[in-house]
C-alpha cells in the first residue's frame, strides 16, 4: 500500500480533508477529530492527515500523556491486549480502531507502538516512523521503544535519524552501552553515506581518513598537560585550516577548546561541527552548553571586576544588570527549546529552574510538575518544588514535595542532605522544632561539616 499525498486524494474524500483544516484553523477540534479520521478509514496512507490528527487530539488532551493506571497499565491496557490479536489478522482494518484508543491518549506508548507494528505489515514506512516519533516527543525516557525506532531507521538506511534517536535515548539513560555504541555506529555509517564512501573509494584513501580518526580518537582519550593541549591546538588549527569542512576535525578541535577551558572558541567550532554533521543533536547540545558556560564565565569576570572595586558605582551597575540579562537570557533559551519539544520533562525542567530564579515562582510551577514524570530528574525536580512552594509562602505543599523527594532517595547523597536540610528549615519556619531538629541530626550523623547542622544539632543540647 503506498502512502499518498494531498493531491492524491480521491475526489470523495478531498471535501472531507478541507473540511477538518477549517475546523482546525478556527479551533474546532472536536469535529476536526471526527472528519480526520473519516478521511483516514478511507485513505490509510495519507500521513499529513494522521500528523494533523494527533495534532488535534494533543491540543484537546493538553499535550501531556495520562498516568498508568492498575498494574502498571496505561489507559485502555485490555483493549491494546484485544487489538494485538485483530491486527494480526487484519492490520487495515485494524488501523481505525488504534486510532480510536489514541484519541483518547496521543502519547500512549502501547498504542503507538502497534500503530507502528500495523504500518510495517501494510508497509506505510512512513507512517510507521511517524508511530514511534510520537513516542520519542511525548515518552523520551522509554528506551526500549527508542531502541525499535532507531533500529528502523538502521533498516531503512537512514542512520543519520539513528543516530539521533540513540543520542535521545543516551541523554535519558546515560550507561545504555546498546545506545552508546549504537549511537557511534550510527555516526559513522552516516558519515560514510555523506562522504559517499562505497566501494569505488581506493583503499590509500579509506585507510587514512580511519587512521586519522584512530589518531583522534587516542588524542581525545589521552590525559594532557595544558602545555600538551595547546599543542595539539595549535598542530589542529592548521589540520582545520587545511580542510575546514572534515567533521573529525572540527569535533577534535571542540574538545581541545572545551579541555582549555576557552568556552566561546568551543561553542563556535560544535556549533560548526554540529552543522557539518547535518543536525547531529549531540553536538547541539555541546553548542549550547559552550555557550552557556561562556556567558557564565563572562559573568565571573564581571563579579569579579566588581568585587575587587566595590566602589566602582559604574561597575556594580554593570554587574546588576548583566544578572537580570542573564536570567532574562536563560529564560528565552529554555523556553525557545520547550516550544520546540514541549513533552521533554529535562527541557520542562530547566525553564521552571530559570523561572525560579528570576522569582517567577507561580510561572515555575507547571513546568516543574511536568517535570517529575523524568525519574533522572525526579528528585531535584521535587526539592525544586518545594522551594518554589516555600517561597510562595504555601509549606505545607512545600513539606509534601520534600518527603516525596526523600521517599525516592536511599543513600546520604548530597541531594538528600539538600532535601533534609530545606525541610528542616521549614520545619522551623512553622515552629515544628522536633521535626527540623530530626531533620538535621540525620545529616549530622553522617557529614559533621555539612552547613550548619553542628551547631544547630549541638545547641539544641544546652
Amino acid at each position: 500500500m503506498p502512502e499518498i499525498t494531498e493531491k492524491e486524494l480521491p475526489p470523495n474524500v478531498k471535501p472531507l480533508w478541507l473540511k477538518a483544516l477549517n475546523a482546525y484553523q478556527a479551533e474546532n477540534l472536536d469535529y476536526a477529530v471526527s472528519l480526520l479520521q473519516g478521511v483516514l478509514k478511507e485513505c490509510a496512507g495519507f500521513l499529513d492527515g494522521r500528523k494533523l490528527l494527533r495534532k488535534c487530539e494533543l491540543k484537546l488532551v493538553g499535550g501531556t500523556k495520562k498516568k498508568a493506571g492498575l498494574f502498571g497499565l496505561q489507559t485502555g491496557g485490555m483493549g491494546m491486549m484485544k487489538l494485538h490479536g485483530q491486527a494480526k489478522k487484519d492490520p487495515l482494518g485494524t488501523l481505525p480502531l488504534i486510532e480510536k484508543e489514541l484519541e483518547k491518549d496521543p502519547l500512549n506508548d502501547q498504542a503507538n507502538d502497534l500503530l507502528f507494528d500495523t504500518f510495517l505489515k501494510l508497509e506505510l514506512f512512513e507512517s510507521a516512523a511517524f508511530a514511534l516519533e510520537t513516542v520519542r516527543n511525548g515518552s523520551p525516557e522509554n528506551a526500549k521503544l527508542l531502541h525499535k525506532l532507531a533500529s528502523f531507521y538502521l533498516n531503512r538506511d537512514q542512520p543519520l535519524q539513528a543516530s539521533e534517536v540513540y543520542n535521545d535515548i543516551i541523554k535519558h539513560h546515560p550507561i545504555d552501552g546498546a545506545a552508546i555504541k549504537g549511537s557511534k555506529d550510527a555516526s559513522a555509517r552516516a558519515s560514510m553515506k555523506k562522504q559517499k564512501w562505497d566501494e569505488n573509494t581506493s583503499a590509500r584513501d579509506l585507510m587514512r581518513d580511519i587512521n586519522q580518526v584512530e589518531e583522534l580518537e587516542k588524542a581525545s582519550r589521552t590525559g594532557l598537560t595544558q602545555e600538551q593541549l595547546e599543542e595539539r591546538r595549535d598542530n589542529m588549527i592548521e589540520r582545520y585550516n587545511a580542510d575546514p569542512n572534515h567533521l573529525a576535525t572540527v569535533k577534535e578541535l571542540a574538545g581541545i577548546y572545551e579541555q582549555l577551558e576557552d568556552w566561546h572558541n568551543a561553542q563556535t567550532f560544535y556549533s560548526w561541527a554540529h552543522t557539518l554533521s547535518a543536525g547531529d543533536v549531540a553536538l547541539a547540545s555541546k553548542a549550547s552548553t559552550m555557550n552557556d558556560r561562556a556567558i557564565e564565565a563572562d559573568l565571573k569576570d564581571l563579579e569579579a571586576a566588581a568585587a575587587a572595586d566595590p566602589d566602582n558605582l559604574e561597575l556594580q551597575a554593570a554587574l546588576n544588570a548583566r544578572r537580570t540579562d542573564r536570567l532574562t537570557e536563560q529564560i528565552r533559551e529554555a523556553q525557545r527549546r520547550v516550544d520546540q519539544n514541549p513533552t521533554d520533562p529535562q527541557l520542562r525542567f530547566d525553564l521552571g529552574n530559570a523561572l525560579y530564579n528570576a522569582g517567577d515562582y507561580s510561572a515555575a510551577i507547571p513546568h516543574l510538575q511536568h517535570a517529575t514524570r523524568n525519574p533522572h530528574v525526579r528528585t531535584r525536580v521535587l526539592l525544586l518544588l518545594g522551594l518554589t512552594f516555600k517561597a510562595k509562602g504555601m509549606f505545607d505543599l512545600s513539606l509534601k514535595q520534600l518527603s516525596d523527594a526523600l521517599a525516592d532517595l536511599h543513600a546520604m547523597d548530597h541531594i538528600k542532605k539538600e532535601v533534609l536540610y530545606e525541610k528542616g528549615l521549614i520545619h522551623e519556619e512553622i515552629g515544628d522544632k522536633a521535626a527540623a531538629l530530626e531533620c538535621f541530626k540525620q545529616i549530622y550523623e553522617v557529614d559533621y561539616g555539612y552547613r550548619d547542622v553542628a551547631q544547630r544539632v549541638e545547641s539544641s543540647y544546652s
